[in-house]
């Protein structure tokens, strides 16, 4: 009888992809408690709230890794709840810091300014992805040389994902990938809460420090969905000096600290006090 290696098991389990993340089970922690004896192989294998089916994908997907290396092996999987990274429950567990960078009108400078910061970010060393979550004007596609380009989609336990575009060793997604740059986005709040719900919970992001959201700007339905859908680090406003910019970043602002939503104030720019 073949002796089943730990670590060649772990390998194989490395293969097998996380139907939420699109991350690997092991990097994701969802793997605890492997025990090999003889041609017994049996762990736990945390699911959250994974629907049945992509939890039978993903059970079968594991046993099909381990016994690719040994096809003898006497698999045990023993689905639970729970366990995983540390926030769980967020749809992006494996980002450590959500920034959106935001402002009150719209020209003042908000996208070069969550470009910079991304690109700053990653300069010192972190690993960084960018979200153009500005629908309706969509910038990052331009700023980052990437005008004209398609994301990739890849199925994972059934579900399509998508794949972010690469800017500078950088994920990066944006409306501007998916519609052509002289066509008019005419979309309503549920439509516009989709899309961001897509970007976020539907694309393979990798394990990053920091994920900038360039948000759209105002006080809408884009703004109202994130903060629902991701829990945020802080927001960074972004004004010009002119009064009328100042007083709309102001009222911006106030929105992300709303008792209901508490979202920390990391800096701004302008004349914001």
């Amino acid at each position: 009888m073949v002796e089943i290696d730990n670590n060649k098991v772990v390998g194989a389990l490395g293969k097998v992809k996380d139907p939420a993340t699109g991350q690997d089970i092991i990097s994701r922690r969802m793997v605890s408690d492997l025990r090999v004896q003889g041609d017994q192989v049996q762990f736990h294998l945390a699911t959250a709230d994974l629907p049945e089916a992509q939890k039978s994908s993903l059970n079968f997907a594991c046993m099909e890794a381990i016994m690719a290396v040994y096809p003898e092996a006497n698999v045990h999987i023993h689905m639970e709840r729970g366990g995983g990274d540390k926030g769980q429950q967020s749809p992006l567990p494996h980002v450590k810091n959500i920034i959106a960078v935001a402002s009150g009108k719209g020209g003042v400078g908000k996208s070069t300014v969550a470009v910079n910061l991304a690109l700053g970010l990653q300069k010192l060393g972190f690993s960084v992805g960018l979200i153009d979550a500005d629908l309706y004007g969509p910038s990052a596609p331009t700023m980052l040389g990437l005008k004209g380009e398609r994301p990739k989609v890849q199925v994972i336990h059934g579900n399509h994902k998508i794949i972010p575009l690469d800017a500078y060793g950088m994920p990066v997604m944006s409306i501007g990938f998916v519609v052509d740059p002289e066509q008019a986005v005419i979309l309503r709040g549920p439509r516009l809460a989709g899309i961001i719900k897509q970007f976020i919970k539907d694309t393979v992001w990798p394990p990053l420090d920091y994920m900038i959201i360039d948000l759209p700007p105002g006080t809408g339905d884009i703004q109202l969905t994130l903060v629902q859908t991701v829990p945020l680090t802080g927001a960074v406003m972004v004004t010009t000096p002119q009064e009328l910019s100042v007083v709309d970043a102001v009222k911006a602002m106030n929105m992300f600290l709303l008792e209901s939503l508490n979202v920390p104030i990391l800096g701004g720019g302008g004349n914001i006090k």
